[in-house]
């Protein structure tokens, strides 16, 4: 049989039965309308928590943070040591004094940090109004300072582009080496805010690295970021560093073991939209069975005037393909529908609440792909009895049927 005799025939029940027929690839769109809304859910949560990670240099990177004994300490000999190492692309420290923090007339404590800029990259925040410090201005950054979003909260600040341009004080409490002492000391001048972080957990003002060693003496450093040169070299120097005696955190382990997580979501919430297209299923596969007792007197007539077992196979086989199919892209645009419509109203509500906007569906092309291929399969399984058991029919039975 031609394939434009197949597709003709295979078709031909939007013209007899569209009303059933539309009806069946309704209910298989339904049905997978649930698996990608599911599924759209569990990439939307996904993507939400792993935007917030900058790629490439952030998962190249070790956080190394000195054990709680002090045993080993991040001197500088020690960061030396890291940067001549041939696994390590570039080391970029942090160091943090407790400090009383005044701006606006309003006085919190918080903490005072001195980093590279490197750092912001390695830890991938980002900021949240302004700019953060950057090499190409080192040498203006030396009166700015960087505030956290936590920061802004303490002093009653909910707009953080507001904080822009305003000055701060500060009068650090320094650390006496060899005792549990500090002493106070006032830092005559007064910072620009350049920036705010995206950081919301912690209330610090950071100044770069050379301006922090302008005032105080550095025993050692709180956490460093070591950058590897690439991927295959962060097992090794995370064991170099562990070995020395230092507590390393990997935050590309931390995404792997999260991208696991959400797979499971993801399967989870699969099986539910499962439970959907199965009963989708049988009812596409109880209206072939109907279709099979319309058409036996036909089907006995195509098998008189030539039709093969395999042509009468492959008719109702494609027909079930094609609904299944059309169910597929049915149920995307449900299941899109859904998200969008989910999505914009979000989106209106982070809008007039004053919150970011975030994506909870997200559909990846192959996903979608892979939906209308399944939805395909689906409908070839379903068809594939009632065919067979056509293609058994007698003939000469097939054309006396009532």
């Amino acid at each position: 049989m031609r394939l434009r005799d197949i597709l003709m025939l295979s078709t031909r029940m939007f013209k007899t039965n569209p009303s059933r027929t539309w009806l069946t690839i309704l209910g298989m769109g339904v049905g997978t309308g649930a698996v990608v809304a599911l599924v759209g859910l569990g990439f939307g949560l996904q993507g939400i928590i792993l935007e917030r990670i900058v790629l490439g240099d952030t998962l190249l990177s070790l956080n190394v943070t000195n054990p709680p004994s002090h045993v080993v300490t991040l001197d500088q000999p020690t960061l030396d040591e890291f940067s001549a190492n041939s696994f390590v692309k570039d080391v970029s420290p942090m160091t943090s004094f407790a400090a009383s923090i005044t701006y606006n007339g309003l006085t919190g404590n918080a903490n005072v940090e001195g980093m590279k800029p490197s750092y912001f990259l390695y830890t991938g925040t980002k900021a949240a109004a302004g700019q953060l410090f950057s090499e190409q201005t080192a040498n203006e950054d030396n009166d700015s300072v960087i505030i956290t979003t936590a920061m802004l909260k303490l002093f009653g600040v909910q707009d953080p582009a507001d904080a822009i341009g305003q000055t701060l004080t500060m009068h650090v409490f320094v650390p006496q080496e060899g005792s549990d002492q500090t002493s106070e000391v006032t830092l005559d001048k007064q910072y620009h805010i350049k920036g705010v972080s995206s950081d919301d957990g912690t209330l610090a003002a950071i100044l770069t690295l050379d301006e922090f060693k302008a005032h105080f003496q550095i025993p050692y450093y709180e956490r460093v970021q070591v950058r590897v040169v690439d991927s295959k070299s962060l097992g090794p120097m995370q064991d170099l560093i562990i070995a020395k005696g230092f507590s390393v955190t990997a935050l590309s382990k931390t995404v792997d073991q999260a991208n696991k997580i959400f797979q499971g979501i993801q399967a989870v919430l699969a099986v539910f939209g499962g439970i959907a297209l199965t009963v989708s299923a049988i009812g596409m596969f109880n209206t072939m069975t109907v279709t099979l007792l319309e058409r036996t007197a036909e089907i006995g007539v195509m098998r008189t005037i030539g039709a093969s077992s395999r042509d009468i196979v492959i008719l109702f086989v494609a027909e079930a393909v094609i609904v299944g199919l059309l169910g597929g892209v049915v149920g995307i645009g449900i299941g899109g529908g859904i998200g969008v419509f989910f999505n914009e109203l979000l989106s209106l509500a982070a809008g007039k609440f004053g919150g970011v906007s975030v994506s909870l569906f997200r559909y990846p092309l192959p996903f979608l792909g892979f939906i209308i291929l399944f939805s395909g399969v689906v409908g070839f399984i379903t068809g594939l009895f009632p065919a067979r058991r056509a293609a058994k029919i007698n003939p000469l039975d097939a054309i006396r049927y009532k």
